[in-house]
């Protein structure tokens, strides 16, 4: 009777054991369980820790709140300015509402991957390219609205969207270089057209001073000649005042013009006498 006893009592806890192994779950710190009883949602979200379930009659379904990093495939579109492009980008993703996001929709992941897509290729066709190559922030800005919009009914939150990279037709490059190239002449042109307005400023100031002081004239001569000097060749400088030249150009246009000289006078030659009156 006793041996029966004993068996019995190992017999039910072999089977406690066996039971409590079985109800027994493992959710992770980054996880939450979700339990389904006989197919019904059951309203409690298990934390992490050891958590019991009831054998064949619970389901418990494991999802991770981390986020999740999920590249969206590169979309080929045309721009509002009518320029074809390629463009790809990232969305960060986490799962806030774990019986939303397992009840709601079939698979989250796949849902924000495709809203992601269909997102992009519409955010490309009401932008313009200079948009998309130099105001990205509001383009992701934009993108995040969009995607996030439906996906808060499914449990997902969306962190934030980033536009990785544009790819243009090589037409394109070329063209976008030689306008950059023609800007940045045309810059060039600028700043040496003002560098020559202030130089020619300076100098009228110097030129004024210079009249107004003629001694600053004669330094200034003496100052170069001694600068090539310096120079050890051959070349010399003689400075040679421009009011000379002036004064020799105006006594020039006030020389009377030159009488025209008179023709030579030709002599008739003396007619050969005639042979018959000999």
């Amino acid at each position: 009777m006793v041996e029966e006893l004993v068996a019995a009592g190992v017999a039910l806890a072999s089977a406690g054991a066996v039971g409590l192994v079985a109800a027994a779950r493992v959710v992770k710190q980054y996880e939450r369980g979700v339990v389904f009883r006989l197919g019904r949602l059951r309203p409690q979200v298990r934390g992490p820790g050891l958590t019991l379930i009831v054998p064949i009659v619970d389901r418990i379904h494991r999802v991770s709140l981390q986020i999740v990093t999920m590249p969206v495939p590169a979309q080929e579109g045309i721009t509002r300015d009518n320029v074809t492009v390629r463009v790809d980008a990232v969305v960060y993703f986490k799962v806030t509402s774990p019986a939303e996001a397992l009840v709601q929709v079939e698979d989250y992941r796949f849902a924000v991957s495709q809203m992601a897509q269909t997102s992009l290729r519409s955010i490309i066709g009401k932008s313009e390219l200079d948009d998309l190559l130099s105001d990205r922030e509001k383009l992701n800005q934009g993108l995040e609205l969009m995607i996030d919009s439906p996906a808060v009914e499914w449990g997902v939150t969306i962190d934030r969207v980033e536009i990785k990279d544009v790819s243009l037709p090589e037409t394109m490059k070329r063209s976008m270089a030689r306008q950059a190239e023609a800007d940045r002449e045309r810059r060039a042109r600028i700043i040496n057209a003002d560098a020559e307005l202030q130089a020619s400023k300076k100098l009228a100031e110097a030129a004024q001073q210079m009249a107004d002081t003629p001694a600053a004239l004669q330094l200034r001569l003496l100052q170069t000649v001694t600068a090539v000097a310096a120079e050890k060749n051959s070349t010399l400088v003689l400075p040679f005042p421009v009011e000379l030249l002036r004064f020799l150009e105006k006594a020039q246009h006030q020389l009377p013009a030159p009488a025209p000289a008179p023709a030579p006078r030709v002599d008739p030659a003396p007619e050969e006498p005639n042979s018959s009156q000999h």
